[in-house]
């Protein structure tokens, strides 16, 4: 893997390293992480295929016939989250989307991040963004504020100049920068990242949503009920989310829970 400066979001105590997904067609929603993202696959393993950046996998996809669909009122996926390096990329890739004429579903201002969203051919959510320096995160009584505003694709744009390169595949330098979560019930979500993951909580969207973090960052986890409120424990022979891995600075060994819907959270050593 090649040395490369990392946004903050990956140099936290505990980051995000990668998320697994399980597919229908493995082969079909590749081909559609390497193109509209820009991924590059990195290991293939029967029915698996590893895609990621510059050596650094981030996701893993695990390809079956016999799984179903997934019910997006459960538990699961929200979005993966590719956080890009710089907002000249992000430009990059608005322009990339325009071109393809890709669905978008969303693009918003959070404050600490500016983001579109969209979906894959099973559904799972994706989020395009790019964070704004932390000196900039806007703070009320010591947290982190965020809220969702449109993007001004106008000031996005203008970071594209006469004669600059246009979208040549995710840049060296991206990562998966949060995961966002489908679960029953925010308090039970909040708890269990408290205790088991030792997240700290940043803010909270009402009783919908609840972001949490390591290290100061905005969030590397946010959990919400909006669609599915009450959801019990996740069933295993669907297609969506597998897994959601953790690099943890302060671990030394490799290991595996699952939260209380059943979602597996991998956890390994960071490799400096």
């Amino acid at each position: 893997m090649t040395s490369l400066f990392l946004p903050f979001a990956a140099t936290t105590p505990v980051s995000i390293g990668r998320v697994g997904l399980r597919s229908r067609d493995a082969e079909g929603l590749a081909a559609f992480y390497r193109s509209v993202l820009g991924l590059d696959e990195l290991r293939r393993a029967g029915s698996t295929i590893g895609l990621g950046v510059d050596g650094r996998e981030l996701l893993e996809i695990e390809g079956s016939a016999a799984l179903r669909e997934d019910d997006p009122r459960s538990a699961g996926l929200f979005h993966t989250a590719f956080l890009l390096p710089a907002r000249a990329d992000l430009a990059r890739w608005t322009q990339h989307a325009a071109d393809a004429r890709l669905a978008i579903d969303g693009a918003s201002d959070h404050f600490v991040s500016e983001a579109i969203y969209l979906n894959d051919p099973d559904g799972n959510g994706i989020e395009i963004y790019v964070d704004r320096d932390r000196s900039e995160w806007p703070r009320e009584g010591g947290s982190i504020r965020m809220a969702t505003e449109r993007l001004d694709f106008d000031s996005l744009m203008g970071e594209l100049r006469d004669g600059a390169a246009g979208w040549r595949g995710a840049p060296a330098g991206t990562v998966v920068g949060h995961v966002h979560l489908r679960v029953g019930d925010v308090e039970a979500a909040e708890a269990w990242w408290n205790e088991a993951q030792g997240f700290d909580t940043i803010t909270h969207y009402g009783g919908q949503a609840v972001f949490l973090s390591s290290g100061g960052y905005h969030h590397h986890i946010g959990a919400n009920v909006w669609r599915s409120r009450g959801a019990g424990r996740r069933e295993e022979d669907r297609t969506g989310l597998s897994f959601v891995e953790l690099l943890s600075r302060d671990s030394a060994n490799e290991s595996a829970s699952r939260d209380p819907w059943g979602t597996e959270i991998r956890v390994r050593p960071h490799a400096a």
